[in-house]
């Protein structure tokens, strides 16, 4: 493994691989610095990491008891989720964390049962009652994403608290011909909120987040997380068949499959001296972070970014299952947050607490006056790749 760390972090790379010799340029992390929290399965650890916590504080501006107490209700709610989705059955209109009540809420249409509602409120969950359902509204969005997007149409997704599609139009771009068109067709396909957005989103091309850069030709991009056998990222970032080098110029592997537009992911085999491990780098801000699952958080979560342009960022999950029109295509499934990011975050890493969630793909904004970023979930990266987390 070449490796610019000191004695402390190789120690522990040592502890982390026994068994296990395939690679990424991912950073191991300390004993010491490792965060507690749940795993995928929800057991209960201590809290999460000094830095993880300041990071909350500083981007989500709480305190840090409240951080904590944020922490330990989105873990509840992260574990609920399903659970609430089967118990709502065809009444089921989604889901989302309310930050304002600590409390995943639950929306139902009105033909839910008494019994239904009784179940769902007595798992700990509020109970919202709504129109449509979750399937309906699905429809509706799978048939906007048949339709050719002007570039003064942002984006598009299901917003459960909204119970309703959200179209996200460009700020002065309401009134064009073309917007006004999609817009109309959007409205016969279903429920239909338009919102105004600042600016059309664009990848954060060449960047690196999570761990070690990674060079393919004259692009920089970010390991996202280790799989075993490789690692995952952002499907722009390069071709299937192209040669991935290291930080330090070394051949590391090559891009086994990538997938842009239509979708923003990619998986890199690696060898030559290279291995993978379970973490996530905190650059400084916050301790090197473990990886042990990847359950999903819901829409309203806290949920943080890792870059070496921006280094370590926090903020809320706003939607899931967003249609991104970026210019050079529209990319489907993207999860849409309130983290900042710029130009060399692409490609890298999101985290819930310990639970992967996503690799970064694109956005607006930056980190001075604030944006929005988008991410690939990690969880339809490995399905469609075949591939395996690697975990602590």
């Amino acid at each position: 493994m070449r490796r610019r760390t000191g004695l402390t972090h190789a120690v522990v790379a040592a502890a982390l691989l026994i068994g296990s010799f395939t690679a990424a340029g991912t950073l191991p992390a300390s004993a010491h610095d490792a965060p507690a929290t749940a795993t995928a399965g929800g057991t209960e650890a201590a809290p999460a990491s000094p830095g993880l916590l300041r990071a909350m504080q500083r981007d989500l501006g709480l305190t840090r008891a409240e951080a904590e107490e944020r922490l330990a209700a989105e873990r509840e709610a992260t574990a609920l989720a399903p659970k609430a989705r089967k118990a709502a059955g065809s009444a089921y209109g989604g889901s989302w964390f309310d930050a304002g009540n600590g409390k995943l809420t639950v929306a139902v249409t009105p033909d839910a049962d008494a019994t239904t509602v009784r179940t769902l409120r007595d798992s700990g969950a509020a109970v919202r009652t709504v129109a449509h359902t979750e399937r309906q509204l699905d429809a509706a969005k799978s048939r906007l994403d048949q339709l050719d997007a002007p570039a003064g149409v942002a984006s598009w997704s299901v917003d459960p608290a909204a119970n309703s599609v959200v179209v996200n139009v460009v700020d002065g771009r309401r009134a064009d011909n073309d917007v006004r068109a999609f817009v109309g067709k959007a409205r016969e396909a279903g429920p239909v909120t338009v919102r105004t957005v600042r600016t059309s989103p664009s990848t954060f091309a060449a960047g690196t987040v999570g761990g070690d850069p990674y060079y393919t030709g004259n692009v920089r991009c970010s390991i996202g997380f280790s799989v075993h056998g490789g690692f995952v990222t952002a499907g722009h970032c390069g071709g299937a068949g192209q040669q991935v080098r290291g930080w330090d110029g070394s051949y590391i592997g090559n891009f086994q499959g990538s997938s842009f537009p239509g979708d923003d992911y990619a998986w890199v085999n690696v060898g030559s001296g290279w291995w993978t491990v379970p973490v996530v780098l905190g650059w400084g801000t916050v301790p090197d972070q473990l990886v042990r699952g990847s359950a999903e958080a819901p829409v309203g979560a806290s949920i943080c970014r890792s870059g070496s342009t921006t280094h370590w960022h926090c903020g809320r999950v706003l939607a899931k299952n967003e249609t991104v029109n970026y210019s050079q295509g529209a990319v489907h499934q993207m999860t849409k947050t309130s983290v900042c990011a710029e130009g060399g975050d692409s490609g890298g890493s999101f985290l819930s607490g310990d639970q992967a969630q996503g690799v970064t793909s694109g956005g607006w904004g930056n980190c001075s006056s604030g944006g929005e970023t988008w991410f690939q979930p990690v969880n339809e990266i490995l399905n469609r790749y075949g591939l395996t987390l690697h975990t602590a």
